[in-house]
């Protein structure tokens, strides 16, 4: 087999995600649950879904399904029942679920270690490369509430134009699983 450019990203992609999931297995929780939690410490409250967490992770719903259930269960996240549909449902992590995720890993500091100016190319280059691979998979972006093209700034404050309400600040800094950045 040859081994060209692309196969080398992706081997490097794999390991560095792999060593990375390793250190997840700490405390309590493994790293598809501690996956699910930081996804939703980072939702904004019209992104927290199951459905979302799924799409999100690129995993089944009926995992997502279990892996919610058990940070539930271990008082990570609570579910929310909406007032308008009661079927529906989304989750809110606990002051617990944040703290669980308030740790550094090796990779944390390897990525510290970088120069500045490398640190940015990385994070250009790798979402460039999550964009591309969304687009061919015909996937959400699920990016950053102000970088949408729905985010709407006014004098009385920030909007979003598809979902017709308003946003907090926090929202705006969350993700969203409309955004479109287009």
């Amino acid at each position: 087999m040859k081994h060209n450019d692309s196969s080398q990203i992706r081997d490097l992609l794999e390991r560095l995600s792999r060593l990375h999931a390793s250190e997840d297995w700490s405390g309590d929780i493994n790293p598809s649950q501690r996956a699910a939690l930081a996804y939703l410490a980072r939702a904004n409250r019209f992104s927290r879904a199951p459905s979302q967490v799924a799409q999100y992770l690129g995993a089944t719903r009926g995992t997502v399904s279990q892996t919610l259930k058990a940070l539930a269960r271990k008082e990570l996240i609570e579910e929310v029942r909406s007032q308008s549909d009661k079927r529906s449902i989304s989750y809110d992590v606990t002051k617990a679920g944040f703290a669980t995720l308030d740790f550094s890993t090796a990779i944390d500091a390897a990525l510290a270690d970088m120069n500045i100016g490398d640190r940015q190319q990385l994070t250009k280059s790798l979402g460039s490369l999550l964009t591309g691979l969304l687009q061919k998979r015909g996937d959400r972006s699920f990016g950053i509430c102000s970088t949408c093209r729905h985010n709407i700034k006014s004098d009385t404050g920030t909007w979003c134009g598809l979902l017709e309400l308003s946003l907090t600040p926090v929202d705006t800094k969350q993700i969203c699983h409309e955004h479109n950045g287009g």
